[in-house]
């Protein structure tokens, strides 16, 4: 199944890394959390990805140009110019880099890619988000609700630790728990192509011109996910995320 990864976006909360590079390519563990989100799919077999560029596209295309030569060691022939990689380790993923735009939003951005989507089911998310979601599960449960549209629904890790108080005592202290914040979208959808009929210019936002009418149409379905779910939104979140990179125990990394 194609993917779809909306990568354009200016990222402003996160200034401090997103001033020379797009979101995307900010860095966990010395890899962009575009390869990160890349490698959740393709362990579930969905290896060929329609990257929707915009701020600062030249970075990822740059990135996905020098990929399979910086791999491995390699011999330079420098009268000649001449490259020879050896043992690459690369993944076997097709990636598009498409152009859609400085000011385009999301839904805009998605539109832009329905000349290679229109076909088929596809998959679609943002750029800065990782989860443990099982994407073949995903995938099912989108068929068998038959919408157009099905979202993850995910529950944000609270920001603060929770007390549980009984007669003015604390009889149990949680530490950041990952409920009671209610559902948000998560990214990590599945779209049929009815989904370009709401979609009509640069200036669609997914979430409002797509998402809020088909969830009144009775057309959005939502797989709920109650495992590790963790946007970049921040400095903060984008530490924590690298601190469990660090520690081994990074949740979202599924595959070998």
């Amino acid at each position: 199944m194609k993917v779809a990864i909306l990568a354009g976006g200016l990222g402003t909360r996160l200034a401090e890394e997103t001033e020379i590079r797009p979101k995307p390519m900010v860095e966990v563990g010395n890899y962009p959390i575009l390869w990160h989100i890349m490698k959740i799919y393709s362990h579930y077999g969905h290896k060929e990805f329609f990257i929707a560029l915009g701020y600062r596209g030249e970075v990822i295309k740059r990135y996905f140009l020098d990929y399979y030569t910086l791999q491995g060691s390699m011999t330079i022939d420098i009268s000649t110019g001449g490259v020879r990689v050896h043992e690459p380790h690369c993944e076997d993923w097709k990636v598009h880099l498409i152009d859609t735009g400085l000011q385009t939003q999301t839904g805009g951005r998605i539109k832009r890619l329905e000349p290679w989507l229109k076909d088929s089911t596809f998959c679609a998310t943002y750029g800065d988000g990782v989860s443990n979601v099982d994407i073949h599960a995903l995938v099912q449960f989108h068929k068998k609700q038959g919408k157009i549209a099905t979202v993850t629904a995910v529950r944000p890790p609270a920001r603060f630790g929770e007390l549980i108080i009984e007669n003015d005592q604390v009889v149990e202290f949680v530490e950041k728990p990952q409920v009671g914040e209610g559902w948000i979208n998560g990214g990590f959808m599945v779209l049929e192509p009815e989904i370009f009929r709401y979609l009509k210019d640069d200036q669609s936002i997914l979430e409002r011109d797509g998402l809020e009418v088909l969830a009144k149409e009775g057309q959005l379905a939502a797989y709920r996910h109650d495992g590790f779910w963790q946007c970049m939104d921040t400095l903060r979140d984008k530490r924590l995320l690298e601190s469990l990179w660090q520690s081994a125990n990074a949740p979202w990394k599924v595959w070998k």
